[in-house]
């Protein structure tokens, strides 16, 4: 489908009720708390972006992976974004400022459709705002290396495909976990950031 026809249908979309949790379940982590109800009332809040861009005629966006440090999300694939600062006025601005700092996507060009369901992100007590946007062209990317190792890009259709969405071990300082996740490009994209994409792809 053309880039600005599958704009359209994520605009038209975004507006209907969301599925939320009933998508964040389909590629949660066993017995994952997904909902509000376990959240710690002292939670921090945080936003990433979904960025939507033309390639190839077809429909791409981008993933991030973390540089190796001492945290629980050391190494992974996720999206750009982050921790809400006192700059901020809110999760969509935190999306955005965030995404210009790690991939050099200036906010002015971006195009804001909305957000979807926000997620709670228990190991490190989180709770995040999924923000989806988009380029009218395609984007040269400026990486932060303190930020981002490498970015991953992706025609977003594959999240469709089921063969792609896959289940193995995940191993970290503190845990040993079974966990489905997509296969994109090679890349393992589990945890938050395929419960997140599972409720995307309802959009198209």
């Amino acid at each position: 489908m053309h880039f600005s026809k599958v704009i359209d249908q994520i605009i038209k979309n975004i507006n209907l009720p969301l599925p939320g949790i009933n998508a964040h379940i389909e590629m949660s982590p066993p017995n994952r708390p997904v909902n509000f109800n376990n959240a710690n009332s002292f939670y921090k809040e945080s936003g990433v972006t979904i960025l939507l861009y033309p390639k190839l005629n077809k429909t791409y966006s981008v993933l991030i992976e973390r540089p190796v440090y001492k945290g629980i999300h050391s190494g992974q694939i996720s999206l750009p974004g982050g921790k809400k600062e006192e700059v901020d006025n809110d999760l969509i601005e935190t999306a955005l400022r965030e995404t210009e700092e790690e991939i050099g996507i200036k906010k002015e060009n971006i195009n804001l459709i909305g957000n979807i369901s926000e997620l709670y992100i228990e190991p490190s007590n989180f709770m995040v705002l999924p923000v989806v946007a988009y380029l009218n062209f395609l984007p040269d990317f400026i990486i932060d290396t303190n930020e981002v190792k490498r970015i991953l890009e992706y025609d977003i259709e594959i999240l469709k495909n089921e063969s792609l969405c896959k289940t193995k071990i995940f191993n970290g300082a503190n845990y040993s976990v079974e966990a489905p996740y997509y296969d994109i490009n090679g890349y393992a994209v589990w945890g938050a950031t395929a419960m997140i994409l599972s409720e995307f792809k309802k959009l198209f």
